[in-house]
């Protein structure tokens, strides 16, 4: 099997590339935003299948191995698996995945909310602990984080948008209700634009 590639990026389709390697041209899907005519090292897993070999490449092995979690539960194939790396940030999923977060993870195209809770529960226990897993004054965190990304959402922010400030907010306050984190929020956008 092909564990890495190095090559130029020659061209650029929609969730894939053609990366040239030594005169040879491999297509690769990729949730990367790469360049044409870029070098880049990518590591590869090569997933058969009866009707076909496809290449899967990725810039780091904590990517690789993120997508091979998800493609081990049930009912998530690569497609799924590589909409959903390519829609949501790492760090945002796994802090997505640790806090039972559905809502973000359904945001991915061909993720429902029964896929989200599927992949929450059978890679909850893999993602291991995070900060927002701890306990503080009745509330845990991710109860903060829920909260304060609902209230965003009814102000009209697309959680998308948002989430990755949240969780930010969230873990650099912990001991901060809702109510305080709410305009804490809305300056951290207002000082974004």
């Amino acid at each position: 099997m092909i564990g890495k590639l190095q090559g130029v990026i020659d061209y650029i389709g929609d969730g894939f590339i053609i990366l040239m390697v030594s005169g040879v041209g491999y297509k690769v899907y990729t949730p990367e935003i790469l360049t044409p005519g870029a070098t880049v090292s990518l590591w590869i897993e090569t997933v058969v299948r009866e009707d076909s070999i496809r290449l899967f490449g990725f810039s780091s092995l904590a990517g690789q191995n993120l997508f091979n979690m998800l493609t081990g539960v049930s009912g998530v194939g690569p497609k799924v698996a590589m909409a959903i790396m390519g829609t949501i940030k790492t760090d945002t999923l796994l802090t997505a995945i640790a806090t039972g977060d559905a809502k973000t993870i359904a945001t991915a195209p061909g993720v429902g909310k029964k896929v989200a809770e599927k992949i929450i529960v059978e890679l909850k226990s893999k993602v291991g602990g995070t900060s927002f897993s701890m306990d503080f004054g009745g509330e845990t965190a991710s109860g903060v984080l829920t909260d304060l990304l609902a209230a965003l959402e009814s102000l009209g922010y697309r959680r998308m948008d948002v989430v990755e400030m949240a969780q930010k907010l969230v873990s650099g306050n912990p001991t901060t209700d809702v109510a305080k984190l709410v305009p804490m929020a809305l300056k951290e956008i207002s000082g974004n634009k």
